[in-house]
């Protein structure tokens, strides 16, 4: 029998589908090694990974807390505030259903990204975040650190903190880099993590436009950039990210798709010289696997997309403009001199670190 072969409960938050993307590879990669995985989601993340994974998993469907998702950041940080009582409620709930689990059947391991129910002393239990540090809006220190220090002491049954992001620079910033609270020992820098691949194709796409983000936001982006396309030159390519949408009329140099799946995403961001879209980490993480430069538009409401592009638009890695000043073709050329991110190493080397990690002993 593969001595690392082990039952796997492998929790996923169900944010969006980011979380779901990005542990693929990582669920692949214990697949590989001949483990039994579990996987924990709720949605349209489940039903991503259901769908990629197939028969080789087996899933529960398992309540996630509620988003925070706001048209401003004073309302996302007062929703946040609202739902503080049901957050805690899942997470507690999520323990007491993870306990009952771990009594009735064996498991070897426990994995969560961001599924913070999911931590227990009773087996190996590994937590994978990209923000230890808790970025509040207007970077109020009192908040961030209080924020901070209940993480650290919520998460001590875990055997180590998993970061997906490169120890040294990174795309995360503050939040995953200058940790106070948590030992320095607990904490394993991955590397990026993408399920997207670089292919050798030729780049005959100027610019691949991804619309997404909650409704309003989505369609209030989609009706700021269609007017604006006339004044960019060269191939288009556009994704509404509106299945079973009709996309309306637009220029004889622009290709439409009301929807692209990850596949199609996939070759668009391979074949493009630029890349418009928001700047959610997941998304952050794919174009430096890609090699891709990106004019980033951060979701308005979202702190930690608006902290992200703030700060790599500081360091001078992307260009980013908030989504009321944009003037694409000029912010456009601004993307395009700028170099993009280069990570440490790509993603197979991330999934071999993680590996690893969760792997590497039994002790």
């Amino acid at each position: 029998m593969n001595r690392h072969a082990k039952r796997v409960i492998f929790g996923s938050c169900s944010w969006g589908l980011g979380h779901a993307t990005r542990d693929l590879a990582l669920m692949r990669g214990l697949l590989a090694r001949g483990c039994e995985l579990t996987v924990i989601s709720t949605g349209a993340a489940r039903r991503v990974l259901q769908s990629e994974l197939g028969s080789a998993g087996n899933y529960l469907d398992w309540p996630d807390i509620p988003t925070s998702v706001a048209p401003t950041s004073l309302g996302f940080y007062l929703r946040t505030i609202t739902h503080i009582p049901q957050i805690l409620k899942t997470w507690f709930a999520e323990r007491r259903r993870l306990a009952r689990l771990l009594r009735q059947e064996h498991y070897d391991l426990v994995i969560s990204d961001h599924r913070n129910g999911l931590v227990t002393r009773q087996v190996p239990c590994y937590f994978i975040t990209h923000s230890p540090r808790y970025i509040a809006p207007w970077r109020d220190p009192f908040m961030e650190a209080v924020m901070e220090l209940f993480l650290a002491r919520w998460f001590t049954p875990t055997r180590k903190i998993l970061i997906p992001d490169d120890r040294v620079g990174g795309l995360s910033g503050d939040m995953s880099h200058k940790v106070r609270f948590t030992p320095a020992d607990k904490l394993v820098y991955l590397g990026i993590l993408s399920s997207l691949r670089r292919r050798e194709l030729p780049q005959d796409i100027d610019y691949f436009i991804s619309i997404s983000g909650p409704e309003p936001q989505r369609t209030i982006l989609q009706n700021l950039i269609l007017p604006q396309l006339p004044e960019l030159q060269g191939q288009i390519v556009i994704a509404l990210g509106q299945p079973g949408a009709t996309p309306p009329p637009v220029p004889a140099n622009v290709e439409i798709h009301a929807y692209l799946d990850r596949a199609g995403q996939a070759e668009m961001m391979n074949r493009s010289r630029l890349v418009v879209c928001r700047s959610g980490y997941t998304t952050l993480m794919e174009l430096a696997e890609l090699g891709r430069r990106a004019l980033l538009i951060p979701t308005p409401g979202q702190s930690e997309q608006l902290y992200l592009a703030k700060t790599l638009r500081r360091r001078g890695l992307y260009h980013s403009v908030t989504q009321d000043k944009l003037d694409l073709a000029r912010d456009a050329a601004l993307a395009l001199a700028k170099p993009g991110y280069r990570p440490e190493h790509l993603t197979e080397q991330s999934v071999e670190r993680f590996l690893e990690v969760v792997l590497g002993s039994d002790g």
